[in-house]
């Protein structure tokens, strides 16, 4: 069912996507006389298609294929390789009977449309439900350090005061693409000490392969036990794919549940450490994986210690109450959150021409390119509308992006030989086009295969 869930947000979100991208393309070729064939989501390979309807000059319909969608238009070399239209005498409402201009104009459309969305997307979030952020002058603890911190020098409990000499306002900052994407300089106290500790610019590559809490987090108390894992006779047993593959099923364990820890319980030692923030806790269980620990609590006013092993993941299996750090809100006025929610899109457009970049120099790893598995397990197996709406925006934004790459068969490509033929005033042969059309499509299903399989040997844990 989880499965279902995430599959169907990721349907839904492309596919909203997908068909507004294409009304782009559809409604410049329109407003300049130019005759659109086809209206498709999904794309109807060597003619399979789920339904179809004709409404005017225009046939409308969804292909079994979900990889995206397409506008046939008159005229035009696309994926269809409709070379033998191409062979016959140009017509004047053809696509490549019409001035430049408008071609760019027709290609641009989809792109153009989606900015437009994801503006749009953002604009609406920030105007229904503001921003929240963490004061990061409260963070009277600091912060708490992941292995990815400590490497660059910072340590639990240090105060982050300023990112490249700017004041510190929202802790977020100290996670945001500014510092993720560019690196920066962090000012530090620490012992009542002012540090100054730099973050390489290629810090997003170790990054991507955990999470941000393994950069840094605001530092949480532990208060109590909220919940112990306990046996489940339903989940305990081998899945359909474990029986399907051959796959060894380990039994799962339960260590804090066997060893008697219950909810309301308040960890106050492990190993004889005196335990007060999470990180204290995560550090000291997970450094004794499938080793003897013992854990002191408190219950009802009175200490027990427990007995117990831990799993060879570095859990107990205790999902603990934190005292959360103190938030802001911020509301916005329907006019003023426009720009807000514009500067919200156009950054994330910017780090994915970054993120690019990045992988071009070597600096970040192509495996963080992912496919719609891996769009769909961000999109989680719970629906929260305010996630689905921040995730389609970001995708909408991306999209943009992706498109305007000058690799043929994309509608950058297309771009690209309408500007060389607007610069040398005449068109790109239709020979050269046709083979660049071959070439591009070679290159995007590499892309598929290679995305598809990161996201599947991530599955695996590889």
């Amino acid at each position: 069912m989880n499965g279902l869930i995430m599959a169907g947000q990721l349907l839904l979100g492309l596919s909203l996507l997908v068909i507004l991208h294409e009304l782009g393309h559809f409604l410049a070729a329109r407003a300049f006389g130019i005759k659109v064939e086809k209206f498709y989501l999904f794309f109807d390979a060597w003619g399979f298609k789920l339904f179809s309807f004709k409404k005017g000059d225009v046939e409308y319909g969804v292909g079994w294929l979900p990889l995206g969608g397409y506008v046939k238009i008159a005229g035009m070399i696309d994926e269809s390789m409709d070379t033998e239209q191409m062979a016959q005498p140009a017509q004047p409402w053809e696509f490549r009977s019409k001035p430049a201009w408008q071609r760019l104009i027709v290609m641009l459309g989809g792109i153009i449309v989606n900015v437009i969305v994801g503006i749009f997307i953002f604009w609406m979030l920030t105007f229904n439900i503001g921003q929240n952020y963490t004061v990061n002058s409260k963070l009277n603890d600091g912060i708490s350090v992941g292995t990815i911190g400590k490497e660059i020098g910072l340590k639990n409990g240090d105060k982050i005061l300023a990112i490249n000499g700017n004041k510190l306002i929202r802790f977020e900052d100290a996670i945001s693409s500014k510092v993720l994407f560019d690196g920066a300089q962090l000012t530090i106290l620490r012992d009542n000490k002012t540090l100054y500790i730099s973050v390489p610019d290629t810090i997003l590559n170790k990054i991507s392969k955990n999470d941000k809490e393994n950069f840094i987090a605001p530092r949480y108390t532990m208060e109590r036990v909220e919940k112990v894992s306990a046996p489940d006779e339903k989940a305990d047993k081998p899945s359909f794919f474990d029986n399907l593959f051959g796959k060894k099923f380990e039994k799962p364990v339960y260590p804090a549940y066997t060893a008697g820890i219950k909810p309301g319980d308040s960890i106050l030692a492990v190993n004889g450490k005196p335990i007060t923030f999470f990180d204290q806790f995560k550090e000291e269980v997970s450094a004794n994986k499938l080793k003897p620990i013992t854990v002191k609590a408190l219950r009802k006013g009175k200490e027990i210690t427990f007995n117990l092993k831990v799993s060879k993941e570095g859990t107990i299996g205790i999902i603990p109450n934190l005292k959360m750090p103190e938030t802001a809100h911020v509301d916005f006025g329907f006019i003023e959150s426009l720009p807000v929610g514009a500067n919200m899109a156009w950054s994330t457009f910017v780090d994915n021409a970054k993120g690019i970049g990045k992988m071009i120099t070597g600096k970040l790893s192509a495996r963080n390119i992912s496919s719609p598995i891996g769009i769909a397990k961000v999109y989680g197996s719970t629906f929260d509308w305010v996630k689905f709406w921040t995730l389609t925006g970001l995708i909408s934004m991306a999209l943009a992006f992706m498109n305007l790459l000058p690799i043929p068969g994309l509608d950058g490509g297309h771009v690209v030989f309408l500007l060389i033929e607007m610069v040398q005033r005449k068109p790109v042969s239709e020979k050269v086009l046709e083979r660049a059309q071959i070439v591009g499509f070679v290159i995007l299903i590499c892309l598929m295969v290679f995305a598809f399989g990161n996201d599947i040997l991530k599955s695996f844990g590889k």
